[in-house]
């Protein structure tokens, strides 16, 4: 299937490793171009060259915290590519921990990342896909069913079932989500829309690190896969193809939607 892909450019945050990466080289390998962060120069470099170059992929050194990261992200998108036609916001893990563990400084930092500096993100996209200024030649205009772009987030299972030791997750992204199915109304009379995407156990470093965490890591890696109906962790690409998909002209009736991404671990419709 052709996901329409070709010549779209998209953000993609927190883009140098895990989830993020490897959503933006679906992306890339179904003919997008994108920008990508990390908090690094080395890490934007080094992503960047695994991506192919300055001709499929710009890197910007942005934290999702900072405030003027939406903005940075659109303007370098304009700069390289002359357009833009969406954005996935995903953001590194908070700190792991119990309610009574995590202390308030914790809470607070993974607020600013997690959750207040996506709605920033968001909010700066929400501005300009279907302008001019992004890319297409006409404003937004209505009942046509014209594609103007997309935004997305990456959340957790944790939006619907708690998991063990990851309090801050399990307090922050349920709300994340439900201020992304308000923005999809909000945003859905321009055509714009909005997903979220709820991964489970990605193999990705982060996972890896909290099975670490673990006293016998390999005996609570053997544990969680064994809880999945798939009966292993997910491939980071498998996640990728979600989130392409999701973003691209192809899910064009698809938003206010949380996608899970877990193998069936989630429990509930």
């Amino acid at each position: 299937m052709d996901l329409g892909l070709g010549g779209r450019v998209y953000a993609v945050t927190a883009a140098s490793r895990g989830l993020g990466f490897a959503s933006a080289a679906e992306l890339v390998a179904d003919g997008a171009r994108v920008v990508v962060t990390a908090r690094s120069q080395e890490s934007v470099d080094a992503a960047v060259a695994r991506l192919g170059g300055p001709a499929s992929a710009v890197g910007v050194v942005a934290d999702n915290a900072a405030a003027d990261t939406g903005e940075r992200l659109v303007a370098a998108a304009r700069a390289a590519f002359g357009r833009i036609d969406g954005v996935l916001i995903s953001v590194g893990g908070p700190p792991a921990g119990s309610v009574l563990e995590v202390t308030d400084a914790q809470w607070t930092g993974a607020f600013d990342s997690v959750f207040l500096g996506a709605i920033r993100i968001a909010r700066v996209f929400a501005g300009v896909l279907g302008t001019e200024e992004a890319g297409e030649a006409l404003p937004w205009k209505g009942g046509d069913g014209r594609r103007v772009g997309s935004i997305g987030f990456v959340l957790s299972g944790s939006v619907r079932e708690p998991i063990g030791g990851l309090a801050v997750s399990n307090g922050l992204r349920p709300g994340l989500a439900m201020a992304a199915k308000t923005l999809a109304n909000e945003l859905g009379p321009r055509g714009i829309r909005v997903f979220g995407l709820l991964p489970a156990r990605i193999d990705t470093e982060r996972v890896q690190h909290l099975d670490g965490l673990a006293a016998d890591p390999a005996a609570e890696r053997a544990r969680a896969a064994a809880a999945i109906p798939l009966r292993r962790y997910g491939r980071p690409e498998e996640f990728g193809r979600v989130a392409a998909f999701c973003l691209s002209p192809a899910a064009s009736y698809l938003t206010g939607v949380m996608v899970p991404v877990d193998g069936g671990a989630l429990h509930g419709i």
